[in-house]
């Protein structure tokens, strides 16, 4: 039996936002670092899902029964234990030194004409590898300053081509949280999905890195650091093994046993008893993100519970019954119609939550539910509804200087995160593409079965 349509069901929602939002936004306003990350979102989500609990019919242990129901989800509990492989990949990854010998290895290969486009590759590269762009900005933009010493490229610009590289890589990786939450939001298979979403950024990646080389032509020969090809493996193997399809367990399971056996190999004091507390360390790492979905998961299946996911499913009706009038019938037919307006609002609703709470992952899950069921009804391939929710929560989160992305690389760099922004030049074509993709239906690809 669908839920009786309710507004007042999404209340717990508007509290969770309001609570993080307006924390981040008091604190900024007091200039304190970090701001948006001093309360954590899965600390805030408490006060929403007790409301979500008192409100509506029925019992309490009824009502935490659903909210149970909704942690235990198995694409929920499937996303977190992917989580936590991933953060144990690249922590180890990290600690045997791959992360920099990966960064040198490709400076070495950069001629000096090509410095801005080959930091934009590299970040792309490692951030596809390691499925973090917080990671890939930690690891790139101290060599980024290096390089604004030597060359009269500015520094801004230099820190924009980074973020650039890492929201790119970080948007297509096949590990990272924000494809994982996407894909299994939307039913999909992450090499599908991967498949889908390079078809629409990787013309904005060429755009980007035309507009870095004409940009950065003037740039001098930069000196690098040694690095060892050995531990530059661990990254290629589970990007090949991603992009081969094989599954991502494996894949994880694979890179970490692989980055292990290389620091034991070639640091005599990495033993196994370090190896199995570097492990730790990158589970340790993913708890906030992992507490934080099986709350939203839980709160997710008490709104639903108590009617608000159909309101939304019904203002999103009624929304499309008035604008599908209003795109020229010589474009699209009617089913193209309803497909297209379908996406526009996927499009909106993840762009809005991210414009929200300043981190993409969070807004994929928040809205991964509701964008499922507009897919669904508008019969838009799960392949699509993932890509879409990807890429606008990419472009949102590359361009707000709220974001942990900007903040990161603003800090690191003593910069002004929006400076920043305003050289993020690949997210603003993402953007574009997006828009595109969406208002003329491309890439077309046969559906899946």
């Amino acid at each position: 039996m669908q839920p009786k349509s309710s507004v007042s069901a999404l209340f717990p929602l508007f509290v969770f936002l309001v609570l993080f939002i307006g924390t981040g936004s008091y604190l900024t306003y007091l200039n304190v670092d970090m701001a948006f990350y001093q309360l954590s979102a899965a600390v805030a989500v408490i006060p929403a899902i007790v409301i979500a609990l008192m409100q509506g019919k029925g019992k309490l242990n009824q009502k935490l029964s659903l909210f149970l129901k909704g942690v235990g989800e198995i694409n929920i509990i499937t996303m977190c234990i992917i989580y936590l492989l991933a953060g144990a990949f690249a922590s180890v990854a990290s600690a045997i030194g791959g992360v920099s010998s990966t960064v040198n290895f490709g400076l070495s290969l950069i001629p000096s004409s090509f410095i801005l486009p080959g930091l934009f590759i590299i970040g792309g590269f490692i951030s596809t590898a390691m499925g973090t762009s917080m990671g890939t900005i930690a690891a790139i933009a101290p060599i980024a300053m290096g390089i604004s010493e030597q060359t009269d490229i500015g520094l801004p610009l230099l820190l924009g081509v980074v973020v650039s590289g890492a929201m790119f890589g970080d948007n297509l990786s096949m590990i990272s949280d924000t494809t994982i939450a996407a894909t299994k939001t939307q039913g999909c298979e992450m090499k599908d999905k991967f498949i889908m979403n390079f078809s629409i950024a990787f013309p904005a990646a060429c755009v980007a890195l035309v507009l870095f080389f004409l940009a950065g032509s003037s740039g001098e020969v930069i000196k690098t650091e040694d690095y060892s090809f050995i531990k530059v493996l661990p990254y290629i193997a589970i990007l090949v093994m991603a992009v081969a399809g094989i599954n991502v367990f494996v894949v994880l399971l694979s890179g970490i046993l692989f980055s292990g056996a290389v620091g034991m190999m070639t640091m005599p004091e990495y033993t196994l008893l370090i190896f199995s507390g570097d492990i730790y360390k990158g589970f340790a790492s993913m708890n906030e993100i992992m507490i934080l979905s099986m709350m939203l998961g839980g709160l997710g299946e008490l709104i639903k519970y108590n009617g608000g996911i159909t309101w939304l499913l019904d203002q999103v009706d009624t929304f499309a019954q008035k604008r599908v009038g209003a795109i020229p019938a010589n474009i699209i037919d009617a089913e193209k119609k309803k497909r297209t307006i379908g996406e526009w609002s996927i499009a909106f609703l993840v762009g809005f939550a991210d414009f929200c709470v300043a981190n993409n992952t969070v807004a994929i899950i928040l809205t991964g539910g509701v964008s499922k069921e507009i897919a669904t009804k508008s019969n838009i391939d799960p392949r699509r509804s993932a890509s879409i929710l990807d890429m606008v929560s990419c472009v949102f989160q590359g361009l707000l200087p709220y974001a942990a992305q900007l903040l990161l690389a603003g800090s690191i760099a003593q910069l002004s995160p929006l400076d920043i922004a305003q050289n993020n030049w690949y997210c603003m074509l993402l953007g574009v593409a997006v828009i595109v993709a969406i208002t003329f239906g491309i890439p077309k690809m046969a559906r899946k079965n």
